[in-house]
């Protein structure tokens, strides 16, 4: 990411090391990781980025550096350290609650997928001579190393009980993005063992979501409509989804230490127009979770009937989305009655 927010300003690596007063050398340790980025000063890292925003490098582009440091301080402690009971309150993943842009970093160094947020600047720069890989990469022995540690990580964190239940989490939805052959058959065990004791709870609620989402991957839905059809039967946990969407997009920009947040009441300082924008992106047929995202925006729409009446050019274009989405053989019978529910509302708000 800083070699992009470096060419993104269309600086050399020497000319920067020159402006910056460092060597060459330093700047390529940066790049290749020989001289971790999240370990320069605070003061010089400062410096840097300020440098590179007036040298024109995006200041979009820039914010990722954030999630970058924060996707390597997950592949960097998965490669170095064992999971143990004794030490699992410092893992990372078990520190603060992810957004998609660092899972999406994460993803990207594991299978080679862009991140969304950098989907405008994936074009190769005029500044790279020969060969040269488009992101980050890892061999096929990291790769299985940090598979191991996230299962290890997961089984591990289920002894310790609810005070590990973000690791767990997270370590889990990881986990899908593994491509070995039996992923899918332990995502499934990893479910059943899912802890009973506190079914009404966050960490408990957002970890069977996480784990029925990661399971659409293999094509595999039944937890997903079980999930979404607990979300219907509980109001509370219809706007913790929400709540949660709001974050993992980021709507919602406070840092969050836990998933407590998502059955928070002070939770719902997100627009809601600009969740249900983000969430009509994502009705699409060919996304596994396709239920899940058409039962979130009609829950949205019945929650928060005040979206229905900000933006009419969005609201036609959504009712357009819907009524080719609802003839979709790729949805369940539960999302076509949704979508039908959603159609009617928006037709009624139009009048």
């Amino acid at each position: 990411m800083f070699k992009i927010a470096r060419e993104g300003a269309s600086l050399s690596q020497e000319r920067l090391a020159e402006q910056v007063r460092v060597d060459k050398a330093t700047v390529q340790g940066w790049e290749s990781g020989r001289r971790p980025i999240a370990a320069v000063q605070t003061s010089r890292l400062m410096a840097l980025r300020k440098h590179l925003l007036r040298s024109g490098t995006a200041p979009a582009l820039l914010a990722t550096l954030d999630d970058a440091m924060e996707a390597d301080a997950v592949i960097g402690h998965a490669l170095t350290q064992r999971p143990d009971v004794k030490n699992i309150d410092q893992h990372p993943l078990g520190s603060w609650v992810f957004t998609r842009a660092t899972t999406h970093m994460i993803a990207w160094a594991v299978n080679g997928s862009t991140p969304a947020a950098l989907a405008k600047t994936s074009q190769q720069s005029a500044l790279r001579r020969g060969p040269v890989a488009l992101g980050p990469t890892l061999s096929a022995a990291e790769k299985s190393a940090l598979f191991s540690h996230l299962r290890e990580a997961a089984a591990v964190a289920q002894r310790v009980g609810e005070r590990a239940a973000l690791l767990r989490r997270q370590a889990l939805y990881l986990c899908s993005y593994d491509t070995a052959a039996d992923t899918h058959a332990w995502l499934a065990d990893m479910q059943t063992r899912h802890p009973r004791r506190t079914a009404r709870s966050a960490p408990e609620w957002a970890g069977t979501r996480s784990v029925a989402t990661s399971l659409t991957r293999y094509g595999d839905r039944n937890a997903l409509h079980a999930f979404i059809q607990a979300c219907a039967d509980d109001e509370t946990h219809e706007a913790a989804n929400l709540a949660y969407w709001a974050y993992w997009l980021g709507l919602d920009p406070l840092p969050r230490a836990d998933d407590s947040f998502m059955s928070s009441h002070t939770s719902g300082s997100w627009d809601g127009l600009s969740l249900l924008r983000r969430l009509a992106d994502r009705l699409d047929p060919g996304l596994a979770c396709i239920d899940l995202n058409i039962h979130s925006v009609w829950a949205l729409i019945a929650l928060r009937k005040g979206v229905l009446h900000a933006d009419h050019d969005f609201l036609a274009e959504l009712g357009r989305r819907v009524d080719e989405l609802v003839d979709s053989s790729s949805i369940s019978a539960r999302a076509r009655r949704e979508l039908e529910s959603v159609h009617y509302v928006l037709r009624a708000s139009a009048r």
